[in-house]
């Protein structure tokens, strides 16, 4: 069955109207005709299960005949605040919203490598957001993860006090082991910082710890900044049970 997405605003009682590249893609990707049965989602948690009951040339509407919250646990909600690489932050952001992230802050730090102008900027998270959209549709998730304007690093450690566990991978010790770091944690909001290549500088540790995060080790070898982050998204879904 072919999976959509539908923002709030495009959902009128009964009735769900797909328009831009929503309706382009049923229309000329999909080539969908009258009659045959959609699912939708908000971005948001609910999906609507419904039949295409009209196509116009860049519009299609959608009879809802079902709604449903899909019933996936979430133990814990993790953020991802991730130093910007010199390439492949896209794909960090489609894996990530495959691996359930809850919202991703990206962030420059003193030895992130590429340098962007506030234009720039604007349209990189601009082109993440779609990323994480057409990643949930695809991946089936019921919402959309959240992503957050680029912020320097020592703004997004601000928010380690709306957190229940802070972590930060780096490879400067002292650290203690992932494994160890979350031993008593029974489930919440989870924080963890990536670095960029050539890993955080000694005082942006220093301040991370300030702010209450914990400096952890990932293992003997040494990750990659679009593989780290990843890592621990995976580990915590595990020990979680998110899912």
């Amino acid at each position: 069955m072919s999976r959509f997405y539908a923002p709030r605003g495009s959902i009128k009682g009964n009735r769900i109207i797909l328009t831009g590249l929503e309706a382009h893609h049923v229309l000329d990707v999909m080539r969908l005709k009258t009659l045959d049965k959609v699912v939708a989602f908000d971005g948001t948690g609910t999906e609507y299960i419904g039949f295409i009951k009209g196509m116009g040339r860049k519009s299609v509407d959608v009879e809802i005949v079902e709604r449903r919250t899909p019933l996936g646990k979430e133990n814990c909600k993790i953020t991802l605040i991730q130093a910007i690489p010199k390439k492949d932050s896209d794909y960090i952001m489609e894996k990530a919203t495959e691996l359930g992230v809850h919202s991703v802050i990206p962030v420059f730090t003193k030895r992130t490598i590429v340098s962007w102008n506030e234009g720039k900027r604007h349209s990189r998270v601009e082109r993440w957001r779609r990323i994480a959209r057409e990643a949930s549709k695809q991946c089936g998730r019921p919402s959309i993860p959240k992503v957050d304007d680029i912020k320097d690093f020592k703004d997004a450690l601000k928010s380690a006090s709306d957190s229940d566990l802070n972590l930060i991978a780096a490879l400067s010790d002292p650290r203690v082991d992932l494994k160890d770091a979350i031993r008593d944690f029974k489930g919440g909001k989870v924080q963890i910082a990536i670095g960029p290549e050539g890993d955080f500088t000694p005082d942006e540790i220093k301040k991370a710890k300030d702010a209450r995060f914990i400096v952890v080790s990932l293992g003997r070898n040494v990750l990659k900044s679009d593989t780290a982050g990843l890592a621990v998204l995976a580990i915590l879904n595990y020990e979680f049970g998110n899912g």
